[in-house]
């Protein structure tokens, strides 16, 4: 690494060189454990943004277990993931750093300052992530920390859709070792989107990803962290209560948000069935109550990378969506009640759902039935009229009375054939 003494003290690489390869040109973000820089690799001749990691999260220096990790993530093709290019450590600054795919667009967090997602765009979002996340479990790849400033929101190339939502930071779990930023009675992540079971201490599976990026979606939707509040009362809420799901949102919403955000993961759907039901959401407008900001309202967005939150001088009142970080975890005996189950919730929910649209089958039932025996009653008086033989004096026999809108129906008929 090429670099000077007054630059590398205030903590800032700008104007570096990491393993005589990767220059650093500017910052993008600092989160609470490394920094995002935008630089160029020297060696192919293209951007790519350089995640420098702080002194604390040691743990990919083991060179053999670090070239392995990093062939299986970036073995990772998708078009909603952000490619990972290489790990290494540079021995001059002691420092682990990640090279990345360079995004020019804006993170989820940013957007949502705006204002909440349309049913429609949140929707394509959901679908994008689900699958994204459906590809790294079948790798054996827990996310660990899925949120708004990991979502990253690419300009798109079709004029029917502005933006494609690409997940960064995917495996970085997996390449720091967790025993040198976990200790006993710690975790990390972002308070406002950990799952249950991160909260408690246990090792994370793929369920954890789906129940953080309920609440991610459920924000994108209202506009509204699930859990606000200081880091230990938001990671620690979600032990003893359900997120707010709104019933106006739609019911199909409410039923596949309320069955990620379930307390018990076993209770959880798994990503490729969001991926699924992302599909078959109502996205229409009429369901949403409060405004909505689309994605081709968005300003002209500053060119950003996986996982750096934006500089920003605005100071933080709610630290449940502040960077990752390690916290104090929780202790479900501390609340004297387990873990309840959102089951429950969602099986009534869904029956209500279920008779919603037999309900809505009832008045086509009832047409098709009417327009069946109009039709049964007009063959029947054409052939009449066609097989009798003329009377010049005779006059028809008056149709039966038939009551309510089917006799009008007769009445009419009658009148045309006779008259």
């Amino acid at each position: 690494m090429t670099t000077s003494p007054d630059r590398v003290a205030g903590d800032s690489f700008v104007g570096t060189t990491l393993g005589e390869r990767y220059r650093l040109d500017g910052l993008i973000g600092r989160g609470g454990m490394a920094s995002v820089y935008r630089g160029e690799d020297l060696a192919l001749g293209r951007p790519v943004a350089v995640k420098v990691f702080a002194e604390a999260a040691e743990g990919i220096d083991d060179t053999e277990r670090r070239r392995s990790e990093t062939a299986l993530l970036a073995s990772l093709a998708h078009r909603a993931l952000v490619r990972l290019y290489d790990a290494a450590h540079d021995p001059d600054s002691g420092r682990e750093f990640l090279v990345m795919e360079l995004i020019d667009g804006r993170d989820l967090r940013e957007a949502l300052k705006l204002g909440p997602l349309g049913p429609a765009d949140a929707a394509g979002m959901l679908a994008d992530l689900a699958e994204a996340l459906h590809v790294i479990h079948e790798r054996g790849i827990v996310h660990r920390d899925v949120k708004p400033a990991n979502v990253l929101l690419e300009p798109a190339h079709l004029p029917s859709r502005t933006w494609n939502a690409k997940l960064a930071d995917f495996g970085i779990a997996r390449l720091i070792d967790d025993a040198r930023l976990t200790r006993t009675g710690l975790l990390v992540g972002t308070p406002g989107y950990l799952s249950p079971e991160q909260v408690t201490g246990t090792a994370p599976g793929p369920a954890a990803d789906v129940y953080s990026l309920g609440l991610l979606v459920l924000e994108a939707r209202t506009g509204k962290t699930a859990f606000p509040g200081p880091a230990v009362e938001a990671a620690s809420a979600r032990l003893v209560r359900d997120p707010d799901v709104p019933a106006s949102l739609g019911a199909d919403w409410v039923t596949l948000l309320s069955g990620m955000t379930a307390r018990e993961p076993t209770d959880r759907p798994s990503a490729l069935d969001i991926a699924v039901a992302a599909a078959t959401l109502d996205t229409t407008d009429g369901a949403v109550t409060a405004p909505t900001v689309a994605f081709g309202d968005l300003a002209a967005p500053a060119t950003q990378a996986g996982g750096g939150a934006a500089p920003s001088t605005d100071e933080e009142t709610d630290d449940s969506t502040a960077d990752t970080r390690i916290l104090p975890a929780a202790d479900r005996s501390f609340f004297g009640v387990p873990a309840a189950s959102a089951s429950d919730g969602a099986t009534s929910r869904r029956a209500a759902r279920a008779g919603e649209r037999s309900r809505r089958w009832v008045r086509p039932a009832i047409a098709v039935g009417l327009l069946a025996t109009i039709a049964t009653v007009v063959a029947l008086l054409i052939g009449s009229a066609l097989s009798a033989p003329p009377a010049a004096e005779s006059t028809p026999a008056p149709l039966p009375e038939v009551p309510g809108e089917l006799g009008v129906h007769l009445e009419e008929l009658d009148d045309a054939v006779t008259g």
